[in-house]
């Protein structure tokens, strides 16, 4: 790898393109490597884990309202369409539209890979538009899976170099420079072409991390989903000979200097050389929980105290519970946030699964964790889960936020210490460093894990016959022929979607 030095510029440095951070993103797209066997492996997986969770969240309002306006905006000219998650392969849209729609329903829920640094991302979130935008031109399930590594690469090494939380910036001003980055790669832009992209992909996608604050809306599924769009209407511009705000991260009222860390801000920012693979995805980690993912190892660790000490189980037995942490699991969706959403048992779905504390209280009463049950106004209303849910709180531990921001993969932790005082004076004291699904956790994701995952969310909607075709044809990608990418997807059974309303708008 090599590190791009970058800052703020003023006018007069007049800094040169190749000095660029987007020049520099664009020769690592540019640059037609070979894609690793294990890294096309993973490709895989996180298709199949994207679809999972898309078809587990078909049925939900956001993603019917999504998948409404796409389905008015029929195929564009010059390309075949791209296909919607529930419709019939048939169906064809506009590829901006199925990128947006598709990117609603796999992020709806809130479940599928991550990749937490400096930054925080979720970087299947490029996959959406990649496919879209694949189907609609006829690219190969191997230029696909080039975009696709190009993609989570581009994404995790800004997520890596940059934060945008700390300037309460939403996330996904990452995914839209990756999301242009992956698809000028598979479509073999040239260089000239992807930056211009990246520029216009990043400058319309920057905006504040209210999306994830207090009562938090139904436009958290929506945020990547438009900054996947906004990559798609970016190359379309870029190919047609139009230019972007340049330099867009350096310049004197650029990104860094007014959105980040200002003009004395600097950053390290790892990129391939040039012939170096791109393997980022390797260190990305997927969801076995459908919850933010710094609730992924807590949701495991109270599933572990459910089933080994009993006598928390009773009503009134405990007097608090003190969850000690790494500054992000306290602060965003710890009690560290002073959101009293987070103990409200009427919020939103979307506030409920950043609550570490309601999430906890649930996991260790129910001994598990359900993308359904597990959030029903019914069970946050519980009596006695509101009574536990109170008395739980958390705290920063220094130790556990020096893990949380390790390079070293082998040390780097999403978890912390519970400390649970009993009514009778007993403690109970337990940690965890990563989830079980986690590559260093109990139970590591593997091939099979992925296919089990979507043939649980996607039974209750999809018939046998189209899950196994589907999965016939993710996990034939790099062989794939044009005419077949329009093959990743599923339709749900009849009647699914006619029995959802479906809301109007303008279009």
């Amino acid at each position: 790898m090599k590190t791009h030095h970058l800052r703020t510029h003023t006018s007069e440095e007049d800094l040169a393109r190749e000095d660029q951070l987007a020049w520099a993103i664009a020769e690592v797209a540019a640059d037609d490597v070979a894609v690793d066997d294990d890294v096309a492996e993973m490709v895989i997986n996180r298709v199949i884990d994207n679809a999972a969770v898309a078809a587990a969240s078909v049925t939900r309002a956001p993603v019917a309202a999504a998948r409404a306006q796409a389905l008015a905006h029929p195929v564009s000219v010059h390309g075949e369409g791209a296909t919607v998650f529930g419709r019939e392969a048939s169906r064809r849209v506009s590829p901006e539209w199925a990128a947006w729609a598709n990117g609603v329903a796999v992020r709806e829920l809130d479940y599928h890979d991550t990749f937490l640094s400096a930054e925080y991302s979720h970087p299947g979130d490029n996959i959406p538009a990649l496919v879209a935008v694949g189907q609609h031109v006829g690219s190969t399930g191997a230029d696909l899976l080039r975009g696709i590594t190009t993609g989570y690469e581009i994404q995790i090494d800004l997520v890596k170099a940059i934060s945008l939380h700390k300037h309460k910036i939403d996330h996904v001003a990452h995914l839209g420079p990756s999301a242009a980055a992956g698809i000028g790669t598979m479509l073999h832009l040239d260089r000239e072409v992807i930056f211009q992209a990246i520029g216009q992909a990043l400058h319309t996608t920057t905006a504040t991390r209210q999306s994830r604050k207090g009562q938090i809306s139904t436009w958290k599924a929506h945020a990547p989903a438009f900054a996947g769009k906004m990559a798609v209407e970016a190359v379309d511009r870029a190919m047609r000979g139009q230019t972007s705000p340049e330099p867009i991260w350096e310049g004197e009222d650029g990104v860094i200097a007014w959105l980040l860390d200002g003009p004395e801000g600097r950053y390290e920012v790892p990129l391939p050389e040039k012939g170096e693979a791109k393997r980022a995805i390797l260190d990305s980690y997927t969801k076995e929980h459908s919850a933010e993912y710094q609730a992924q190892a807590w949701i495991d660790l109270a599933r572990k105290l459910h089933n080994e000490r009993p006598e928390l189980l009773e009503r009134g037995a405990i007097r608090s519970v003190v969850i000690r942490t790494s500054h992000h699991t306290h602060y965003v969706i710890g009690s560290g946030a002073n959101d009293p959403q987070k103990y409200d048992p009427s919020a939103s779905r979307e506030t409920l699964d950043h609550s570490i504390p309601y999430i906890f209280t649930v996991a260790l009463q129910d001994g598990e964790w359900h993308h359904v049950r597990s959030y029903e106004p019914e069970r946050a209303g519980r009596p006695d889960t509101v009574e536990l849910w109170t008395r739980v709180t958390t705290e920063e531990d220094p130790e556990w936020t020096r893990r949380y921001h390790s390079l070293d993969p082998k040390e780097k932790a999403f978890g912390g210490s519970v400390e649970i005082t009993l009514e009778n004076g007993a403690v109970i004291r337990d940690e965890i460093a990563v989830a079980d699904a986690h590559p260093l956790g109990a139970r590591p994701f593997a091939r099979a894990n992925y296919i089990e995952k979507f043939r649980t969310l996607a039974e209750p909607v999809v018939a046998p016959e189209e899950i196994d075709r589907f999965l016939d044809v993710a996990q034939r990608l790099p062989e794939l022929e044009p005419h077949e990418l329009g093959g990743l997807t599923f339709t749900v059974d009849p009647g699914v979607l006619a029995s959802i309303e479906t809301p109007k708008g303008l279009f």
